[in-house]
């Protein structure tokens, strides 16, 4: 029995009514929460601090997946390891000793992830992936939600699984941008563990249905 997972980005939810939205996810089939943290110097706009992500932490009741989209990540593992992160991933393009980084993060008792823009090719990982949890790979240019989908990404998945069974490595592939039931299945045909949707949940008719029709999309 497959158990690929569904990871509702909150970066499209109703900020307005956060908490009906993060009650909504407790109790629907996704598997972890997803949550963006941007400082409009590594992207071109600004999410949510840390005292957003409190008042997440305090009703979230399932995994708590962080994606750093910030210059410097260092500065605040300690931080988000307070305000109970399970999963950290920093973007390889911020990081001058990615290796570093990642010890630090598991130091603290999480997960460590490593986010790659588009343009970035998986084949940089290779020495490091056996240090990796998770890879966030975004299909789309990170920043914005609801842009659409790069077709190149079944491409990269492809590639990183080799380089994740050639080293015998316990990484999770996790994909981030413009996902939707039309290419939910394909995705994880190519490789895909983990599954991030924002804009296609969050403004869906009944988002918990939504979240039901992926997750067994994924898993069939």
């Amino acid at each position: 029995m497959k158990n690929n997972l569904i990871a509702p980005s909150l970066l499209a939810a109703d900020f307005g009514n956060l908490q009906r939205d993060i009650e909504m996810i407790n109790n629907s089939e996704a598997d972890w929460f997803h949550i963006d943290i941007m400082d409009g110097v590594f992207v071109p706009n600004i999410s949510y601090g840390m005292p957003v992500l409190a008042a997440i932490q305090k009703h979230a009741k399932k995994t708590i997946d962080i994606h750093l989209m910030i210059v410097d990540p260092d500065r605040y593992i300690k931080e988000f390891a307070a305000l109970g992160a399970n999963n950290l991933s920093v973007h390889y393009e911020a990081c001058t000793h990615l290796h570093r980084t990642l010890q630090a993060i598991k130091a603290e008792g999480m997960k460590a992830g490593v986010a790659i823009n588009p343009h970035t090719p998986v084949e940089l990982l290779e020495d490091v992936i056996a240090d990796i949890d998770l890879v966030c790979m975004m299909s789309v240019n990170p920043g914005f939600g609801g842009q659409s989908f790069i077709e190149n990404t079944y491409k990269k998945i492809e590639k990183l699984k080799q380089i994740i069974e050639r080293n015998n490595a316990p990484t999770l592939i996790e994909i981030d941008g413009g996902v939707t039931d039309k290419n939910a299945a394909q995705l994880i045909d190519a490789g895909a563990d983990v599954l991030v949707a924002g804009s296609f949940v969050f403004k869906a008719e009944d988002p918990t249905q939504t979240i039901k029709n992926l997750k067994s999309l994924v898993n069939s």
